[in-house]
């Protein structure tokens, strides 16, 4: 089996990590235990470019059991977890592609195995696998029966591809699944990046002025967790209907040139690229801590960063860049403005997570079944996928809930009865 990974003798510690995280994870034990009777993927070759974590190694468990030969490289040069990836390599034969802080050239090299696999399904988040299967390797394009996209920004340059008429396979954007973005976005990524900044920084975050760039379901999430700990939280954002919404929600709403003046901490949840530049790193206060929850690293200016910097001393801590400008001022940098909640951190908790990697699992399902059916496009899963998914949260909850009466249903599908 070829593989590429930090160190085989890590697997040990690797292996309790990802038993800890699957008993938090009972919708996608309960399919994974359907999958290992039914087979639906059986013979299927799949492709899956994903943070290395704990969570993740479940989920590709739970493809290997749906018969799937399944492969695994990072979506992010920082998000994997070393001992995950040794333990999927040992413990339970999946071959992984993926080592934490590897530069971009082995990143791509990684990318480039898990496409030699010569998929039939793959699985994105970010969307860089798909591109470069789109861009080299056109031999491909016809046996790939689809594709599934994790996040905001593999979603939003898939969407750009189909716009463009470059994509050449369906795509299911998990992404935009309700019980992916209003819960791992909004509470995973609120709770995580969170996690990443108190690691990284050793930061009180009460009475401090926390200003974050976004509120889409991250920002949201991330503002209310900030707020929770005492923080005083400016939004900023570019939509008036999230500005509103920020405003009405309670929170300070102005431009990112005045909210970095009086930032302690900020970060960018966006999807787009240099929200944090120049001009604003020349009016920060002395000591601001400066990150990014979005995707990819191009949400902070580096290049700007550095230029304005007379010094820059790296890992003054773990995670945490020091550029010292020419008045004297330091801004800091964590995770290389790369994932702060993966880079500093260990991604989203495994119950959120859950409900998403549950998701994934039965897109993949979905795509084989609508095999020929389905066109060059990006798609959202049918609801009753995603009802059965929550049902199913809910039952591992202990809760349940009302069902309508036949009056109800008759009532809220007729028109005649009125005032």
């Amino acid at each position: 089996m070829d593989f590429d990974i930090k160190d085989i003798g890590l697997a040990e510690i690797g292996k309790k990590r990802i038993l800890w995280a699957d008993k938090d994870m009972p919708v996608l034990r309960k399919i994974r235990d359907r999958f290992e009777k039914e087979k639906p993927l059986d013979s299927i070759k799949m492709s899956c470019c994903l943070h290395v974590t704990a969570e993740t190694a479940n989920l590709v468990r739970t493809l290997k059991a749906g018969g799937a030969d399944v492969v695994l490289c990072a979506s992010n040069p920082l998000s994997t977890q070393d001992d995950v990836a040794a333990s999927l390599v040992k413990d339970f034969e999946i071959p992984v592609f993926a080592i934490k802080g590897e530069d971009n050239e082995s990143y791509y090299k990684h990318i480039k195995s898990a496409i030699e696999h010569s998929p039939n399904i793959t699985m994105d988040d970010g969307a860089d696998l798909v591109s470069e299967i789109l861009k080299n390797y056109p031999e491909l394009h016809g046996q790939i029966l689809g594709s599934m996209e994790e996040t905001t920004t593999g979603v939003i340059r898939l969407k750009a591809m189909e716009k463009d008429g470059v994509l050449k396979f369906p795509v299911i954007a998990v992404n935009d699944v309700q019980t992916k973005f209003m819960f791992d976005n909004r509470y995973g990524t609120g709770q995580s990046t969170l996690d990443g900044i108190i690691r990284a920084t050793d930061v009180l975050l009460a009475g401090k002025v926390f200003v974050v760039a976004g509120y889409g379901w991250c920002g949201r999430g991330l503002a209310e967790r900030a707020r929770g700990m005492g923080a005083n939280v400016i939004v900023t954002e570019v939509n008036p209907i999230r500005a509103l919404e920020a405003a009405m929600d309670g929170f300070r709403v102005m431009k990112m040139i005045d909210a970095v003046k009086e930032a302690d901490i900020v970060c960018t949840v966006t999807g787009d690229i240099h929200v944090l530049r120049r001009e604003h790193f020349e009016v920060m206060k002395d000591g601001c801590y400066i990150c990014n929850s979005g995707h990819f690293d191009v949400e902070i200016d580096i290049p700007a960063l550095e230029s304005l910097a007379t010094e820059i001393n790296k890992n003054v801590r773990n995670f945490v860049d020091e550029y010292v400008l020419k008045d004297g001022r330091k801004l800091y940098l964590l995770a290389e403005g790369r994932l702060v909640n993966l880079g500093a951190a260990e991604g989203h908790p495994a119950n959120v997570m859950d409900m998403s990697f549950a998701t994934q699992a039965l897109a993949s399902e979905y795509v084989l079944k609508n095999k020929g059916k389905l066109d060059k496009k990006v798609y959202v899963l049918p609801k009753e996928i995603e009802d059965d998914i929550a049902f199913t949260k809910l039952e591992t909850m202990g809760i349940t809930i009302d069902e309508l009466t036949e009056e109800q249903k008759e009532y809220l599908s007729s028109w005649e009865i009125g005032t």
